[in-house]
């Protein structure tokens, strides 16, 4: 069993994480999920942020990111769920042309048509009361993919995220969830926000798992 490194040592080595990452130009996407609220939920954010879960899953987020913008024009800039679901053979014709995964893109719709017939008040309703319950409901959401959904909507989660998952297990801490509240109980961050700045070093650093090891074990030894 791997040695648990101690809460002082795993802010230090977080804290140097964040700092790469902020240097390396993501300070805006950390902005972002220290801003997000689901008190503040829209209907274009949760249509927006529901179709990007959906797409992403078994997908490379940066590859995505560059198609994502034509996705959304093809929906409609995801204003309305109603106008979608009338324009919805226009709108598939154009999200396929663009994103070729016939399957993914119904569950798109599909949660348009949800959204619309139940209306938006109601929908988020159900997200306030029942959650990641309510979340799993959705075509293509799943177990995990719900955490990563419920994060994007502003819900106070941790995804199990295969990255967070390794660095977790590499410095001794039994989950992700564990890893994220240590810390943010410890440098007053939201767990939100610990959890992307962790999963985006990850994908800066192939040696991230390494590296958190070896700097908590350092910082370990200089606090002792």
């Amino acid at each position: 069993m791997r040695k648990l490194a101690s809460p002082t040592a795993l802010a230090t080595a977080y804290l140097l994480a964040k700092e790469f990452v902020l240097r390396q130009g993501f300070d805006q996407e950390i902005d972002w999920q220290e801003d997000l609220s689901l008190e503040n939920l829209t209907e274009s954010d949760f249509l927006r942020e529901t179709a990007w879960v959906i797409l992403c899953s078994g997908f490379r987020e940066n590859i995505l990111r560059n198609k994502f913008q034509e996705i959304s024009v093809a929906f409609l800039l995801w204003e309305s769920a109603p106008e979608i679901t009338r324009q919805r053979k226009i709108c598939r014709k154009r999200a396929l042309g663009v994103f070729g995964h016939k399957l993914k893109i119904e569950a798109i719709l599909a949660v348009a048509d949800r959204t619309a017939k139940d209306g938006f008040a109601e929908v988020k309703r159900q997200i306030q009361s029942q959650g990641m319950a309510f979340l799993q409901e959705l075509p293509y959401i799943g177990p995990v993919t719900a955490f990563h959904l419920a994060k994007n909507l502003g819900l106070m989660v941790v995804k199990p995220d295969r990255h967070l998952v390794r660095v977790a297990q590499r410095v001794g801490y039994d989950s992700p969830d564990h890893l994220c509240r240590t810390i943010g109980s410890l440098i007053a961050e939201k767990i939100s926000v610990v959890d992307l700045v962790i999963w985006r070093y990850a994908t800066l650093n192939p040696k991230y798992e390494t590296w958190f090891h070896r700097t908590t074990s350092l910082c370990r030894a200089e606090f002792q």
